[in-house]
């Protein structure tokens, strides 16, 4: 008990720093970014070199499934419902109308596909596979065996078969082995099966921070355009939920294959603050804060997992394996990301307005994020390199060192040093 209100001492604690800190409002990103965890995935620029002296044997892939349709209908019937209250009160405005418009085309294209993949996510994994057997081809030469698994949620498991569909594609001399189901979500789904972490989400020992950042900085100029001025909100706390849920809907068209109309509804600003909302909600909800380390901590199995299925493949004990794929959720690399300690991707402050500026979900976890662990072996004397790579592009992960390939065993007591303690 003592330990709980500790944290939360420290929680309110950062939480009323928030106007003494950076204004929000300063980030100024794009509309595109300002889609945040629904933007559409971006092909890196160039593909990644490597020396000529190592080459590449032995593949771990950890990606989020790709874009798709809204993960459910709630927001698009939250949304409709205040619409339509707006019309039945006279306060609803040109914009509202065009507005409710939207949302019903939304609910009508997704309906019976809610939270599907689709065609744009299917081509994100082909893209990926695509990159991955061109730019390591060694590792598939030979053949060898694909091993994937998948979360029981059907876009993780589709996002599954369209990468390992491509990568048949590519070479029929490869064998696949796929697994589905909640027999993974240890692996997959640990926030649903860790208890430290349902306790934490029960407790909201996370909610303090997010509830003073919301009623500060949460914009509701852009509700009501729609709504209009007069219409009648609950309180202010929910006039700002229903701020965001016009912004969660309209965010997320590109990830379904529509044109982005983030411009017609938001102004810059207004996009940025919203967008920061959503964006400080995922970082204390699923990384390490200075409220709860628990959150990152639910990866400890994966983490593990990495380790040991590239220890099987260096001693020989599975030398058919030439590569490993494994498809969750944002939720499921949010707190990996964050314990391995990821640049860009794990940030522990007590001013929480400065999260934006630092921790930003459209970087961590765009629709088909991923992290890949290229194993290398040198020509010469045998030994064994690693790289990670957060999607597609080399990270280094020594603070102040521009190395992004580093001696296996140096990387795996690395790993290792990252797992928490039992």
């Amino acid at each position: 008990m003592k330990a709980l209100h500790h944290i939360l001492a420290i929680a309110l604690l950062a939480s009323s720093t928030i106007a003494n800190a950076a204004d929000p409002m300063a980030t100024t990103y794009s509309m595109t970014q300002c889609e945040g965890s629904l933007t559409p995935y971006r092909e890196p620029a160039a593909e990644p070199a490597y020396p000529d002296s190592l080459v590449p044997v032995f593949v771990n892939h950890v990606g989020r499934h790709g874009a798709r349709y809204p993960a459910s209908a709630s927001n698009c019937l939250t949304l409709r419902k205040a619409l339509l209250r707006a019309d039945s009160l006279g306060t609803i405005t040109p914009l509202g109308r065009q507005l409710q418009k939207l949302n019903e085309r939304v609910i009508a294209i997704s309906n019976g596909r809610w939270g599907a993949l689709d065609s744009l996510g299917i081509a994100e994994q082909e893209g990926i596979a695509t990159r991955m057997f061109y730019n390591y081809t060694e590792v598939f030469s030979n053949g060898g065996v694909v091993q994937a698994l998948s979360s029981y949620s059907p876009r993780a498991m589709m996002s599954m078969y369209a990468f390992t569909h491509q990568l048949d594609r590519l070479s029929n001399r490869l064998t696949f082995t796929t697994s589905t189901g909640r027999i993974n979500s240890a692996l997959m789904r640990p926030f649903d099966t860790v208890q430290s972490y349902l306790d934490f989400r029960k407790d909201k020992t996370w909610e303090p921070p997010y509830k003073e950042y919301l009623m500060q900085f949460c914009p509701t100029s852009a509700l009501a355009r729609v709504l209009g001025e007069n219409y009648p909100h609950t309180d202010a706390k929910a006039e700002k939920e229903l701020a965001l849920v016009e912004y969660y809907v309209v965010s997320g068209l590109q990830a379904m294959g529509e044109k982005s109309e983030m411009s017609v509804y938001f102004s810059e600003s207004e996009a940025n603050a919203l967008w920061s909302c959503f964006n400080l909600r995922q970082y204390l909800q699923r990384t390490a804060t200075t409220i709860s380390a628990v959150p990152a901590e639910i990866a400890a199995d994966l983490v593990m997992n990495l380790i040991e299925t590239t220890d099987a493949f260096i001693s020989g004990a599975d030398p058919a394996a030439c590569a490993i794929l494994r498809f969750g959720h944002a939720e499921t690399l949010m707190p990996l990301l964050s314990l391995i300690r990821v640049p860009g991707c794990n940030y522990l402050t007590n001013y929480f307005d400065t999260v934006a500026q630092h921790w930003r979900d459209f970087d961590v976890v765009p629709m088909a994020a991923n992290v890949q662990f290229v194993l290398f072996k040198a020509r010469k004397s045998g030994k064994y390199y690693m790289r990670v790579e957060l999607n597609e592009r080399p990270v280094a992960l020594r603070q102040g060192d521009t190395a992004t390939i580093y001696p296996w065993g140096e990387l795996r007591r690395y790993l290792t040093n990252c797992i928490p303690m039992l």
